[in-house]
């Protein structure tokens, strides 16, 4: 039998600079992403796009969205597998590209996890664990363009 899992956010814009989308370079894209008991995650747009660098953008959430499922269903499967890790640190990268018209969409995410284990016995174990871990990330699963990771154990 599958479950369902069910999800709400809420994410407000907190942009208008008291003159509302009179045009388009007149508004900030700053916006607030809240859920129930969470803080609230302050986002906007790509600097491209006029959002400022000090709040995060839909693009760098969705490549830390890819990075983080693989990243907890890779330990889990280590904890399973008697795979002792002791450190996990990845430095993902996105890539997007814009269309002529307006749009554009991802052409590939690269997970690059560096991994540290208690034993070298357990390197290539731990190695394998990362295709399976791509496999059952759930995020992964739910994109359209080919999700790589590039692992390194030791």
């Amino acid at each position: 039998m599958s479950k369902e899992h069910g999800y709400q956010v809420t994410v407000r814009w907190t942009g208008n600079a008291g003159t509302g989308t009179s045009g388009y370079r007149d508004y900030r894209r700053d916006h607030d992403i809240l859920a129930d008991g969470k803080d609230p995650v302050k986002a906007t747009a790509d600097q491209a796009f006029l959002g400022t660098a000090d709040r995060w953008n839909p693009e760098e959430l969705l490549v830390a969205a890819l990075s983080q499922c693989h990243m907890l269903t890779y330990l889990a499967l280590c904890s399973r597998a008697d795979v002792l890790v002791t450190d996990y640190a990845d430095s993902a990268s996105g890539v997007m590209r814009e269309d002529l018209g307006g749009g554009g969409r991802f052409t590939e995410v690269v997970l690059r996890p560096e991994v540290a284990v208690a034993d070298p016995g357990m390197r290539d174990q731990a190695m394998a664990l990362h295709e399976q871990a791509h496999k059952l990330c759930f995020i992964a699963n739910s994109v359209n363009f080919p999700v790589r990771h590039e692992p390194v154990v030791r």
